[in-house]
């Protein structure tokens, strides 16, 4: 007998993966900001910058990716959804990386690894069993994308270790996210935009995935690889110019100039936007030493990544706790922070005002933003559906 079964909350996936992704893009910030200004020590077994990197690429993210398989597989496979103690314990198994890379404890770097590796590797293994349980090879692209996922964190821990920095894994996660987002988003957006326009009587649809988006994908994949590897600058630059050029016209065929009045699309589409920018700026900063590459690193983190995972679970939130698709002024004002937040700290992050840098400014902006988010969607999440 499973007792979690009828607690609404353990569910579906969505429900604590989002309160859980939701809160820490809260707390992870603040924390970070009150470490970086002195207020705070941070006791982990990686530096400072290397825990903030880690934590969003590895710890925020990979909670909104489990939340978003753990929904979407059902509904691709027909299988029944991962509930009740399992769903549990695979939560648990999250705060435990968490508190792992947190420090204060007597555990090694090895078994810190260990733990916060563990949660992608079963997330890994519960994905592969229900798509070839229900033969939906399709998808099976996905469970090698956190295969990914999972082999740059662990890379990121080996490298923590045996250097003083981590350049390369920090470029290998990136580039695993940012494919997820670029295939993810791929077919949401133009998805969720069509049936939108349908129903009020619009005729000139997105284009349907084609040639030209898998091009887009394989350039984008062969431009990440030189960029991991770090081949010759200009070579590397040349190839992320065109991976964004391209990705700013696949967005382009999306109609995404018809969809104002849907601030949910509006959001998509802005987040998308965010990646083909950050890839020109990581480019640029790779042949002008006047650009920071941090500034390409925060508009794909922050303005791609954020954006888009909080686009999706806002939109997920709803629909799957039977409320209507409408992001309303709340959830509107949320991201529209985020997306600040993400130029903010891309584009000015030395100004200062009311001495406040503007890496303050972009985390308070950041911390507002997700903070309106867990007001909002938490309450649904905790209660049963309002259909039922």
């Amino acid at each position: 007998m499973n007792p979690l079964r009828g607690i609404s909350f353990f569910q579906g996936g969505l429900r604590p993966f989002f309160l859980l992704a939701t809160g820490f893009a809260v707390g992870a910030v603040a924390f970070w900001i009150s470490v970086i200004s002195g207020h705070l020590a941070l006791n982990s077994v990686f530096s400072p910058t290397d825990w903030h990197v880690h934590e969003m690429l590895f710890g925020y993210t990979s909670a909104v990716v489990t939340g978003f398989l753990l929904t979407a597989i059902p509904n691709w496979t027909g299988q029944p959804p991962l509930r009740g103690w399992p769903l549990a314990f695979l939560a648990a198994l999250w705060i435990a990386g968490r508190c792992a890379l947190l420090g204060g404890t007597a555990l090694s770097a090895f078994w810190v690894m260990v733990i916060d590796g563990s949660f992608l590797g079963v997330v890994g293994l519960i994905v592969a069993w229900q798509l070839i349980a229900s033969k939906n090879w399709r998808n099976l692209v996905v469970v090698g994308l956190v295969g990914l996922l999972l082999a740059a964190n662990i890379g990121f821990h080996l490298e923590a270790l045996a250097t003083e920095g981590t350049a390369s894994s920090r470029r290998a996660g990136f580039a695993v996210i940012v494919m997820l987002i670029m295939l993810i988003g791929g077919r949401i957006i133009p998805s969720f935009t069509r049936n939108w326009l349908i129903k009020r009587g619009v005729s000139e649809l997105p284009a349907a995935f084609g040639r030209f988006d898998a091009l887009c994908l394989v350039i984008s994949v062969v431009a990440f690889c030189l960029w991991i590897a770090a081949v010759p600058p200009k070579v590397t630059s040349t190839a992320l110019f065109l991976a964004a050029g391209v990705h700013l016209i696949r967005l382009s065929r999306w109609q995404g100039h018809r969809i104002w009045r849907s601030g949910l699309l509006v959001m998509l589409h802005l987040a998308y936007l965010c990646l083909p920018i950050g890839l020109g700026l990581i480019a640029l900063s790779l042949i002008n030493a006047d650009v920071s590459p941090a500034a390409g690193f925060h508009m794909l983190g922050m303005g791609g990544v954020g954006g888009m995972t909080s686009g999706v679970m806002m939109r997920a939130s709803m629909g799957h706790t039977g409320r209507p698709l409408a992001a309303g002024r709340v959830l509107g004002i949320s991201f529209s922070l985020i997306f600040i937040a993400a130029f903010t700290r891309a584009f000015i992050p030395d100004v200062s005002i009311a001495g406040l840098s503007g890496i303050d400014i972009a985390g308070g902006l950041w911390i507002a933003g997700f903070g309106l988010i867990c007001i909002r969607i938490w309450p649904w999440l905790l209660r049963a559906n309002v259909s039922v």
